[in-house]
Order: C-alpha cells, then sequence, then structure tokens
C-alpha cells in the first residue's frame, strides 16, 4: 500500500493521465493506471502537477515589515536603504522570527517549497542570523531555507562586516554573500569578491553575490567573480544576483563578458518584479528595462533562475510570494514570447533554481522526495498565463496545503453558470 496516491495528473514535460505513488516521503511510480490501494488519494483531473516552485534569492530578515518605522513613500532603493538603516536597530530577534514564520506560511501556501535568503551580516549583534538559523531549523519538515551571509553595507565600507561574516558563517550560514557595487570603490569591490570567494573555497561552500545591481554600466563585477570562480575551481557553485547594470552596457563589451560568464560556470538570478521597479530610474528616454539580459545570458549557456528578492519590506510594498508573477513579469520585460520562452520561464522558478540552489532529489520523478504542487492549469504556460490557484501543496508526501478551484458564479441569463479561467487554455496544434 501507498502513503499517497495521485490520479490522472498532467506533468509539466506534456504527459497526461499519469498517476504518482508516494511511499515513505520518496516517489516510487510515475506512470499510468496505478491499481495499488493507497492511504490518502487525490484526484487530479488531468490538471498540472508540478515540482515546488523554489525562489532562489530573497530577504526574509526584512520581509513583512512594511510601515515599520515608517512606509517607503517614493518607492525607491535609496529610501529603502535608508528605512532598512532605520528598522535595524529597533528590531528584535523575536521580531524577526515571527515575521519570517508568517512569511513561511504564505510562501508554502503559494506552493514554494526551497527559499535561498539572504541575511545582513552588518550589525553586532546579528540579530537577523540568530533568527533565521532559528527559522529554518523550525521549518525544516516542509520548507528548505538556505542562508546567505550577507554584508549589507559593503564588506569594507562597514568596519566590522568581515569579522561579522565570518562569525555568521561559524554560526552555520550556508553560502557566501557580498555586495561589491556598494563598496566605497571600485577596487575595493573587486577586492571584496576576491576575498569572500577565497572565504567559500577554503569553507568548501557555495557563493552567491548581489552583483552589479545598479544602472551604472561601468560597474562591471561579474567579470571580476567570473574570474575569481575559474582561478579558484568554484565552477557551479558561483551565483552572481541582479546583474542589471547589464541593461546600460555597450553590446560589444557584453559580447565579450557573457562568453565569460558561461566559461566560468557562473549562474545568475535576476529577479524581475524589483529589477523593474528599482533599477532604470535615472533614465529620461528611453527608459531601460531594468532587468539584466536574460535571452543574451540563457542562450549563450548560462543557467538562470528567476528570484522574488522582497516582499512588503522596505524596498518592494507590493509582493505576494507568488513565483509565478515573477515568472509573467519576467517573460514580459525580457520579451520571452515564444511557446519555448514561455515554457522556460516556468523552468526558471522551479529546475533550473532547484539546480542553482544545488536541491538533491528534485523533481516528477521515481525517487526523487515526494514534493509536489497541484495546479489549476494544463501546463506551465497556462500556468503562467493564469498564475494558477494552487489546489494542493504536498511534502514529504503529505497534504499541507488545499484551495477549492478557482470559479465564478455567472448570473447572465442565457449564459453559463459557471467560468473556469482554466477552461480557457488553447486547442493543443
Amino acid at each position: 500500500m501507498f502513503d499517497f496516491l495521485v490520479k490522472n495528473a498532467s506533468l509539466p514535460d506534456g504527459r497526461e493521465g499519469i498517476d504518482i505513488a508516494c511511499k515513505n516521503g520518496i516517489i516510487t511510480n510515475v506512470e499510468k493506471n496505478i491499481s495499488a490501494e493507497a492511504k490518502e488519494t487525490v484526484d487530479a483531473n488531468g490538471w498540472l502537477l508540478a515540482p515546488p516552485f523554489i525562489d532562489p534569492h530573497f530577504h526574509m530578515d526584512a520581509t513583512l515589515s512594511l510601515g515599520i518605522p515608517r512606509l517607503n513613500k517614493s518607492g525607491t532603493l535609496l529610501e529603502g536603504i535608508s528605512l532598512w538603516g532605520e528598522l535595524k536597530p529597533v528590531q528584535t530577534v523575536d521580531d524577526i522570527i515571527e515575521r519570517s514564520l508568517r512569511y513561511c506560511d504564505l510562501a508554502v501556501s503559494m506552493g514554494i517549497g526551497a527559499i535561498r535568503s539572504h541575511v545582513d551580516t552588518c550589525d553586532n549583534e546579528l540579530k537577523g542570523v540568530q533568527a533565521l538559523l532559528e527559522v529554518k531549523n523550525q521549518v525544516k519538515d516542509y520548507l528548505e531555507l538556505q542562508l546567505v551571509a550577507f554584508p549589507q553595507d559593503g564588506l569594507y565600507r562597514d568596519p566590522t562586516a568581515l569579522e561579522n561574516t565570518i562569525r555568521a558563517l561559524d554560526m552555520g550560514v550556508d553560502i557566501v554573500g557580498g555586495i561589491p557595487h556598494f563598496e566605497r570603490t571600485m577596487l575595493e569591490g573587486a577586492q571584496s569578491i576576491k576575498t569572500l570567494c577565497e572565504i567559500a573555497s577554503e569553507r568548501g561552500l557555495l557563493v552567491d553575490m548581489h552583483c552589479d545591481e545598479t544602472d551604472d554600466p561601468m560597474s562591471r563585477h561579474i567579470e571580476t567573480l567570473a574570474h575569481e570562480t575559474q582561478r579558484l575551481g568554484l565552477q557551479g557553485r558561483v551565483t552572481g544576483s541582479h546583474l542589471t547594470s547589464m541593461h546600460s552596457m555597450d553590446n560589444y563589451y557584453v559580447s565579450k563578458l557573457i562568453p565569460l560568464i558561461a566559461e566560468a560556470g557562473v549562474h545568475a538570478i535576476p529577479n524581475p518584479l524589483i529589477n523593474i521597479m528599482l533599477q532604470g530610474r535615472h533614465d529620461t528616454y528611453p527608459k531601460r528595462r531594468g532587468q539584466t539580459r536574460v535571452r543574451e545570458l540563457r542562450d549563450e549557456g548560462v543557467l538562470i533562475g528567476f528570484g522574488s528578492d522582497c516582499v512588503m519590506d522596505p524596498w518592494y510594498s507590493l509582493g505576494k510570494a507568488d513565483m509565478l508573477d515573477v515568472a509573467f513579469m519576467g517573460l514580459h520585460v525580457g520579451q520571452l514570447s515564444s511557446r519555448e520562452d514561455m515554457a522556460w520561464c516556468f523552468d526558471a522558478i522551479t529546475s533550473n533554481s532547484a539546480t542553482i540552489m544545488h536541491l538533491e532529489d528534485y523533481g516528477i520523478d521515481s525517487g526523487a522526495k515526494a514534493n509536489f504542487n497541484l495546479l489549476q492549469a494544463k501546463n506551465p504556460i497556462e500556468a503562467i498565463r493564469l498564475r494558477a490557484h494552487r489546489l494542493a501543496v504536498v511534502r514529504s508526501g503529505k497534504l499541507i496545503a488545499t484551495n477549492s478551484p478557482l470559479k465564478a458564479e455567472l448570473l447572465i441569463e442565457g449564459r453559463p453558470d459557471i467560468v473556469d479561467p482554466a477552461s480557457y487554455a488553447p486547442k493543443k496544434a
């Protein structure tokens, strides 16, 4: 007898009418017409069964703090930075834990199975580090939380940032982070990358840098990050997040830069919602799009995952933990309009990000962890179009969140009684 059985599901690869059987938290069978009994059975009714959404870039120590101590009225990056400086001294470890757990509740209900969160180490008390290590332990049974030691005020710009970052890693933070474009000079930015990558190499850790999150075409720290990755043999273990200066760079330089990134095996994480909002602010016209050159990076072979970055915090007043919103906006601003492109955007919030985060046993396959979402959509493109309703969220072969199908009752004579937005999917060619 199986522990959990899903009947008649569609899968992201196009297969339909598939049953998925689970036992001891593992997917054991993915095939049609499984006849064995199970302790719990869910009829998918042909809806899309997909692996969990993955958010590879987030700031959980700031999330849900909107309005504390005041609102970001301008919605700009600089006011957000100022607000974070006001919030840090007054918030407590318990405050951060409470907000973070509330966010995790929301994230799980929206089908997120793993989050990589940066945590500010420019705080001598390391309140955020203490809080998120506790949260990581509390949510471990239903949400994988990776933590990045992030010297948010600059490794060299802040007098104790280097010491505190090492302390955070010693306390159990998983990944080495940095922010080279926020150092005082280009030289110190490049030196911070060298120092942080060496720390990661010595400790056998991954690297995830806030890199070139600016409109300045001369902010070219991703070049140094690619170099250090190769010099230290960190290929496949390094990620450059944001990379938004690339939208302003001249095309000749980019034609050299992108192959260097690919050669070094550096991954990229654009964050469409916040990049569209915060970058490109200093242009008149033409307005740049804010987001990095997603298509060009992808086509050169760079592995790309989309992150959300912020939800209701000093920098971004919106958001609802919906990775399909992230993919939807990334698709539009990147003009990723072909059917292949749109399907790829679903990969950017699932399998690509799982690979970037080095998640093990991820996917809808025999032997993978029994973690998946049932979505009210027929396929990945429809899931993005609809920002599909999450009908069921399953972790370790157990149902942990449910929703009734989203339908509207229509009170118009001569027209159907019910409108199901998911029924408008196009017919197959």
